[in-house]
Formats: C-alpha cells, structure tokens, sequence
C-alpha cells in the first residue's frame, strides 16, 4: 500500500500514483464510509460488525505507509517481469471481486488490489516493505468468519456461562446454570454465540498485533507468546465479569444497566478499558528482561 511520497507534485514520473489513487479512490470511498457508518451506528450486519477494530487499524495502516514512504522511493523500479504478472493479475481478480454480487468478495477486493499493486511498482521488495499495513487492511475487511465460527463456540458459551454463576452464587445470589442458560429470580439470560466474547477477541488480537508491531516486541518470541497468551486471558475474563453483571442486572430488574452494558455506550466504555489493559500488559512485558536476557555476557 503505498502513500504519496515527497515532491510527488514535481514529477510526471509519478503522474500514474495519481491516476491509480484516484480510482481507488473513486471506487472505494463509498465503501469505506458504508463501513465506517456501520461501525459507529451499528447499523451493519452483526458478523460485519465483528471487524469494527478497522476503525483504528486502517488510518494506523495509512500511517505506516506514510512512514515508509522514503523506503519505498529508495526501492528499485525495475521489477521482473514475474512479479509484475503477478501484481497485475492481481489486481485484475480484485477488479472482478469488487464487480461482484457478493458483499464479502467486494469487501476483500480492497486488500487484494492494493497487494497487486505493490506488487506490480515494486515488486517482492515493495510487498515485504507494506506487509504489515496490508495485513492490517486484510484482517479488517468485514466477511463471514464469525458467522462461520459461531457453532464451535458452545464449549466457551458453557465455560462463560459457569463461570458467571460461580461468581453470583459466592455474591449470595440463587442461581441455576443450565448448559449456556443462566435462571436468577424466574429471569433468564442466555450466553448466546454472539455474547461468548469473539467479537471482543477479535478485537483485541487485532490491536495486540498493532501492539507488537509498534512497540517492537514482536521481534522478540518469548514475549510475544506471553502477550498474545496475556490477551486471551484478559479477554475471556473480562468477558466472564461481562455476562455476570448482566446476569445481575436482568436478574434484579435493573434493565436499564442491563441495556446499557449490553448494548449502550457502557459496553464500548467497558471494551475500551479492557483494550487499555493490553497497553498496560504489553509496557509491562517490554520492560521484562528473562533471565537469558538479563545474563551478562562472558569476558
């Protein structure tokens, strides 16, 4: 993915940047913005929802690109021709994807052309040059993988579900938990597959790796296994407090907190400090030395 690099208005050498953004930007503006409404309102589908995290990780590819964008001037312009056949078919099957009828290979027609892309300028270079922020676009276009995912997540919906009634039986509260229902005062709340805690998940593997990538700790294995274990923890327990105050406050008839953690602004508040536990994790970590680290080196 590549961004605009300087004295770019001085030559006409770069006049085809100019043609290619602006298609791009012709074509995919509409998207991005449908997809940027639907996240804020949450006014689109609830598997597209799942990938709302693009809003942070696509400006933050936009600007890592700008970051590299001096690497990228300083790379070679001659590219073999393999590599951009490649690029060029490459963006020909976006072309096709993003001219069909199905809104997922639409969605992922944007990654797609923008690696063809960098492929055919630059070549190999150039791709391993924009790898990250490609990945970031990737794994931000909204498809049907949660929808996919749904069905295997009964056993996390069940560990969820017990978890949340341990916790209120020692608050004193008669609770019965029957596989991923939960039965306070005559009340049920059930742990469906969309409450189990994927979509926050997902969410935060993809600012863990925005994490490691800027932090640098991804050069590092053992720190990075413990991140990445770090955020499935914080992420299946925090889920765990989660359904457990709303099993309180619909057990209580406190329905108002009940529809604000649920679906108002208080779960976004709880989803942001949740992702705030992960920069505290990760500082934590990148300031750990292991003992191999901390070893001096012999004389």
């Amino acid at each position: 993915m590549h961004i605009l690099p300087k004295r770019f208005f001085l030559s006409d050498r770069h006049l085809p940047y100019w043609i290619i953004l602006g298609l791009l930007m012709l074509l995919y503006t509409p998207l991005l913005l449908h997809w940027s409404e639907g996240w804020l309102n949450k006014s689109i589908s609830i598997e597209h929802e799942y990938f709302s995290h693009g809003l942070i990780g696509l400006p933050f590819a936009v600007y890592l690109s700008w970051l590299n964008r001096e690497r990228w001037q300083q790379l070679s312009h001659q590219v073999s021709p393999i590599e951009s056949i490649a690029g060029l078919l490459l963006v020909l099957v976006g072309l096709l994807l993003y001219r069909g009828n199905l809104p997922d290979l639409i969605n992922l027609s944007l990654p797609v052309i923008l690696t063809g892309l960098c492929l055919w300028f630059k070549g190999l270079p150039g791709l391993r040059l924009e790898a990250f922020p490609l990945l970031l676009v990737f794994l931000a276009a909204p498809n049907s993988i949660p929808y996919l995912l749904a069905p295997y997540t009964l056993p996390l919906q069940q560990f969820i579900a017990g978890m949340a009634g341990f916790i209120l039986l020692q608050l004193g509260m008669e609770v019965r938990v029957e596989q991923i229902y939960l039965f306070v005062n005559d009340r049920i709340v059930e742990v469906a597959p969309y409450c189990a805690g994927l979509k926050m998940l997902f969410t935060s593997f993809y600012v863990g790796l925005m994490l490691l990538y800027w932090t640098g700790v991804w050069q590092n294995r053992s720190k990075t296994n413990i991140f990445l274990a770090g955020i499935l923890i914080i992420s299946i327990t925090a889920n765990i407090l989660r359904n457990t105050l709303l099993t309180f406050f619909h057990g209580t008839e406190m329905d108002q907190a009940f529809h604000w953690l649920h679906d108002g602004w208080g779960g976004d508040l709880y989803s942001a400090g949740m992702l705030g536990l992960l920069i505290v994790l990760i500082q934590a970590i990148d300031r750990w030395q292991s003992p191999i680290e901390a070893e001096p080196e012999p004389d």
